[in-house]
């Protein structure tokens, strides 16, 4: 693993309550001890507990970055714009888990439990968390949804959260191999999408599919916990064979947030350039457990948030129109 030393990145924790599927089992939302119950969440994708309304629910407080926050997750995943950090810029080791781990139904998603691994860098340490799904993919490959996003959670010793965030196709059958993960063909200094000091901004092609057998053996088993709050353990996971799988490119950087309430910012997001695939079955497996669970993608980083946008734009209607305006 490359060794590296660059610029510290400071990321504020948040100490608000959570309930965010994104935050499970970090210092935001404790999981329970093993074997206890799986707590189901309270938000939803549709709705009057859907994103639209995610800032008003437990009171409206605790979730009013939702609403007001400007560097807010997911975003659409442009080439060329965001600060890529290669793989020879971290470190990132996961030990296999020969004895499997708990799989859970969380009510908003399906959850792997962590067993320890790090992530390393701008200088910071992370440990391994907990992986889990959204369906179609929360952010966007250059303006196209994906069929689903692995998400990997990470948490410093400060609080401080970092996702990886991984596309994850279906697979056509043709073998597509981990191509090229990266192009270099000009560099500037990165801009508003914050992201990993140190690092610039560089033109990027994402790799074809890559095959996945620990998702093939943790997606099938899906169904066993179809029913929210349910778990099991899973098969043994090689987990080296995803680590090997993600070294092999590299990741677009930028400074985000929980895509879940409470939507807190200043999270590192390091979004791959290599994409997994899943066969069409196993896919279905675990569509008919999660459904659609994926937040709308957020404006740019550093603009104001769609819903501020969107209620300005309503107020500026109703006021050409000479209807007054609603109270707050």
């Amino acid at each position: 693993m490359a060794k590296f030393s660059l610029p510290v990145l400071v990321i504020a924790a948040s100490a608000t309550r959570v309930w965010a599927s994104c935050a499970y089992g970090t210092h935001l939302f404790p999981r329970a001890e093993e074997g206890g119950a799986v707590e189901i969440k309270t938000f939803g994708y549709a709705g009057t507990i859907g994103p639209l309304n995610w800032a008003a629910l437990d009171g409206g407080a605790a979730n009013v970055k939702c609403a007001t926050g400007t560097r807010q997750s997911p975003i659409d995943m442009v080439d060329g714009v965001f600060q890529m950090v290669s793989a020879s810029d971290l470190e990132l080791a996961i030990a296999d888990m020969p004895e499997g781990t708990e799989f859970e139904n969380l009510g908003t998603t399906i959850e792997v439990v962590g067993k320890g691994g790090t992530l390393k860098v701008g200088g910071k340490t992370y440990e391994f968390q907990q992986f889990h799904f959204h369906l179609p993919s929360e952010h966007l490959d250059n303006g196209t949804s994906i069929a689903m996003e692995m998400h990997m959670v990470w948490q410093s010793a400060e609080g401080e959260i970092a996702v990886i965030g991984v596309f994850v196709d279906l697979d056509n059958g043709a073998g597509a191999g981990a191509g090229a993960a990266a192009t270099v063909a000009a560099a500037a200094e990165g801009g508003a999408f914050g992201g990993v000091q140190g690092f610039v901004t560089l033109p990027m092609t994402r790799a074809a599919g890559v095959s996945s057998n620990l998702l093939e053996t943790v997606l099938s088993r899906a169904q066993e916990i179809a029913t929210p709050g349910t778990a099991v353990k899973t098969q043994p996971l090689v987990m080296s064979e995803l680590v090997n799988t993600l070294i092999a490119g590299s990741f677009q950087s930028y400074s985000g947030s929980l895509t879940t309430p409470p939507c807190s910012e200043n999270v590192l997001w390091l979004v791959s350039t290599q994409k997994l695939q899943i066969r069409t079955a196993t896919f279905e497996k675990a569509r008919s457990v999660i459904g659609f669970n994926s937040r709308y993608p957020q404006n740019t980083p550093g603009q104001p948030n769609l819903l501020a946008v969107g209620a300005a734009s309503a107020a500026s209607a109703q006021a050409a129109e000479g209807v007054p305006a609603a109270k707050a």
